[in-house]
């Protein structure tokens, strides 16, 4: 059987490729799922995405199942207990960013009804899907991941750079950049348009 065609980026990894074949780049909607990405996305910052999806079940454990409402509560000895978890990243800014952000995602559930309304509102709930052949072609960040960027920081979130926030949108669908030969480039926008 022939070896089917992937982003570069995946690897030889099994988690991975998982991660890869199943998850990136498929629209999600669900406020928990989104919340988690947005968790695992601002600990990535400065490291690799790799790094961090090994991490994912034990950041699941201590981030109460990525529960923005449980989140948003934790107080300064729940933080003092994560800095020294050696199963999460152990740097105070990013986990006590983690509780800000949970906050700032509730209120915006609040004010949108949820915190997909908001989010796939800068794309009129529309998937981008771009063709880009090679690795180098895509971007680390994009205007609209600049102007979201912006956006939530005026909200208040932090650790969401525009870099952040673009890797994000591949890893939610709201961007599919999965290359053009990869064999998920075509199932991805089979699979949003039969959503629509």
């Amino acid at each position: 059987m022939t070896e089917k065609e992937r982003c570069g980026w995946s690897g030889d990894d099994p988690i991975y490729r998982e991660y890869h074949d199943k998850e990136w780049g498929v629209p999600v909607y669900n406020d928990r799922k989104l919340f988690e990405f947005l968790l695992l996305e601002s600990a990535q910052a400065g490291l690799s995405w790799i790094t961090i999806l090994k991490r994912r079940k034990n950041y699941s454990e201590v981030f109460a199942e990525f529960d923005p409402q449980k989140i948003a509560e934790y107080g300064g000895d729940k933080i003092n207990k994560l800095k020294n978890n050696p199963g999460i990243i152990r740097n105070k800014l990013k986990i006590e960013s983690a509780v800000n952000n949970a906050q700032k995602f509730l209120e915006l559930q609040d004010k949108y009804g949820s915190f997909s309304s908001y989010i796939w509102s800068f794309t009129d709930g529309k998937q981008i899907t771009n063709n880009y052949q090679t690795l180098k072609e895509v971007p680390a960040f994009t205007e609209l991941s600049e102007k979201i960027s912006g956006e939530m920081k005026k909200k208040g979130f932090k650790f969401i750079g525009p870099t952040i926030i673009y890797a994000y949108m591949q890893a939610v669908g709201i961007v599919n950049d999965h290359l053009v030969r990869c064999f998920r480039h075509q199932e991805i926008i089979e699979i949003t348009s039969n959503k629509m």
